[in-house]
């Protein structure tokens, strides 16, 4: 397998917004359960059909106001892919469980977590694919904090994280756009591409700032890449379709060869 198709999305876990007063009028939905999240929550396991490997940001992993669902198997299920994973990186007792999550067609080789600098609640998720040039195809999915100091560590973070790649994927919620310098300069000490100004995702009603990117490592080609117009969050998902360098196909695993860091990590759904 040398072509994979991609998406990131952050799902708001499950709660759909078509205004900005959504937010206030919204809120109590990020505290209890509601009919509506598990409605719109399936309307995105059909929006996720289709793809390789999927990033999701914003999921709940199971608590009370996802009525004990853990949103990432949910639409792994939802949408037919056989592989799941969840990091969760902040957890407030029953009420939340916030979540990065990986849905994959292909069996992952290894998964590493990854708690991001700065305050507690951010994280990278790495899973590596084995590859028949016997160096793994890495994904990173991740989610930045909103403020420019700790934008500026996790970003010299995930700097480090790419050099130990030659192909490796990092897409999620970077919380900001073409305009930030750190970005930019992140970007050129890593040596990524993918940076489209024009891949406008949020707010998903009026789409004005590119806060989500796919960014790929130079040994990687972009085929396509495009903004897919469902607004069944804030955000609107990412997809690009990339191809491996010529020569290399994915390869599955061995047996017994998956990395699980807790339960459920890497599993079947």
């Amino acid at each position: 397998m040398n072509s994979l198709r991609l998406l990131t999305y952050n799902i708001q876990a499950g709660i759909e917004s078509r205004r900005y007063r959504d937010y206030f009028a919204n809120s109590w939905k990020h505290l209890i359960p509601h009919a509506a999240r598990q409605r719109n929550l399936a309307s995105i396991g059909a929006l996720l059909q289709g793809f390789d490997i999927i990033g999701l940001q914003e999921v709940d992993a199971g608590s009370l106001r996802s009525a004990y669902i853990d949103q990432a198997k949910y639409l792994a299920q939802e949408a037919g892919y056989p592989y799941w994973m969840s990091q969760v990186n902040r957890e407030l007792g029953h009420l939340a469980r916030h979540s990065n999550g990986l849905l994959s067609r292909i069996r992952p080789g290894a998964v590493t977590e990854h708690k991001l600098p700065g305050l507690p609640g951010r994280g990278a998720m790495v899973v590596e694919f084995p590859t028949n040039a016997n160096e793994p195809f890495a994904v990173c999915v991740l989610h930045l904090a909103l403020g420019r100091r700790a934008q500026r560590r996790q970003l010299d973070y995930l700097v480090d994280i790419a050099r130990n790649y030659r192909m490796i994927v990092l897409m999620g919620d970077f919380n900001c756009g073409c305009g930030s310098r750190l970005l930019r300069a992140a970007i050129a000490a890593a040596g990524l591409r993918g940076l489209d100004c024009e891949l406008k995702t949020f707010p998903s009603w009026r789409p004005e700032r590119n806060l989500d990117h796919i960014l790929v490592s130079p040994h990687l080609r972009i085929n396509a890449a495009r903004v897919l117009d469902y607004a069944l969050s804030d955000h609107l998902p990412i997809s690009m379709e990339v191809e491996l360098p010529d020569g290399v196909d994915l390869q599955a695993p061995e047996a017994g060869a998956v990395a699980a860091l807790r339960s459920g990590l890497a599993t079947e759904a």
